[in-house]
């Protein structure tokens, strides 16, 4: 049985993440815990709104209430990004070589290492935001539809355009699919090697909620996503990824929704959060489930598995959260 180490913090906590070995938990209120030889704590924002791994880095993009854009080290040190006094924070995402990108209403912001910005406006408020895998392209969720815009160059933007409002965006790990969440009960994606022409759409529908929290297995072949009374996981290895094909169902509870999921670092093993506290970790190849945590006091709003795999760091709106190892 996996053991399980809990942490008690006051309030919601945002998002958990580990920094190496070290997990980290943000909280509503804009304090940064960490369990690193015991608890710290740093205080980051006053009202925090987001909080994400960087993708490129052991490091943490968080944005606020008081509109800062601040990068977070493992050790809890706050480096000052960017800053849009009376603007909310909420968008962020991370990209190569420390580039970061934020959106302030209906603009997004890319600022690369060096200080520079460039800055691209859209028709709509931006929801979310995502790096191409090398750095060279951002995406923009927005209503109907998503902007890919190239970082370096004028280049004109590509719209992507899908009726309703997108509230998140994500590239699969090798490029070739883009998926946004929306803000009806779906996902949507399109096909970006396609030929010109070609129907390029996959509509990704039937789910009871909103989606909220999407993974992708260590090689992109699978997509795992929130918003159902289990893990609902897209097969992207084909050439036309899920079109025409149904999801899997990991982890069923009767009428109990999942809120987060998130993939093993190395194997396809999914651990698959629940609105009671619940975790559950399956396997893809025979869907065996292993109950890895029991319910608690509120909904799982985040999790995250160490760089060795061993660890799966856990965060709640309650704020009992914790840490279970699952090596024994």
């Amino acid at each position: 049985m996996p053991t399980v180490a809990p942490l008690d913090i006051d309030g919601h906590v945002v998002s958990t993440h580990f920094l190496g070995e070290i997990p980290v938990f943000a909280t509503a209120a804009g304090n940064i815990h960490r369990l690193d030889g015991g608890e710290k704590v740093t205080e980051a924002h006053q009202g925090l709104l987001t909080c994400i791994r960087d993708p490129f880095s052991a490091t943490l993009l968080s944005g606020g209430e008081d509109g800062k854009v601040l990068r977070i080290g493992h050790d809890g040190s706050t480096t000052l990004l960017a800053e849009a006094p009376r603007k909310w924070i909420s968008v962020v995402a991370g990209g190569p070589q420390n580039a970061v990108a934020y959106a302030v209403g209906k603009t997004s912001v890319v600022r690369q290492n060096d200080g520079t910005v460039k800055e691209f406006t859209e028709e709509r408020s931006v929801e979310g935001l995502a790096f191409a895998g090398k750095g060279l392209r951002i995406a923009a969720a927005r209503y109907n539809g998503v902007s890919l815009h190239w970082v370096g160059t004028n280049a004109p933007a590509v719209d992507l355009d899908w009726k309703g409002a997108h509230t998140g965006v994500t590239f699969s790990p090798d490029g070739r699919f883009l998926v946004t969440m929306m803000q009806e009960n779906a996902l949507h994606g399109w096909k970006l090697d396609g030929k010109a022409g070609e129907s390029r759409h996959m509509r990704m529908t039937g789910y009871p909620a909103k989606v909220k929290s999407l993974s992708w297995s260590v090689k992109g072949k699978w997509l795992a996503s929130s918003g159902a009374p289990a893990a609902i996981v897209w097969p992207f290895s084909s050439k036309d990824g899920p079109m025409g094909k149904a999801p899997l169902e990991l982890g069923t509870r009767a009428n109990i929704m999942v809120t987060q999921v998130a993939f093993h670092p190395a194997e396809e093993v999914l651990a698959i959060g629940f609105i009671d506290g619940m975790i559950l970790g399956v396997r893809i190849a025979d869907s065996k489930e292993a109950l890895l945590r029991r319910p608690g006091k509120g909904a799982i709003t985040g999790m995250s598995w160490s760089a060795s795999g061993k660890l799966l760091a856990f965060s709640s709106e309650a704020g009992d959260c914790g840490v279970i190892d699952i090596s024994g």
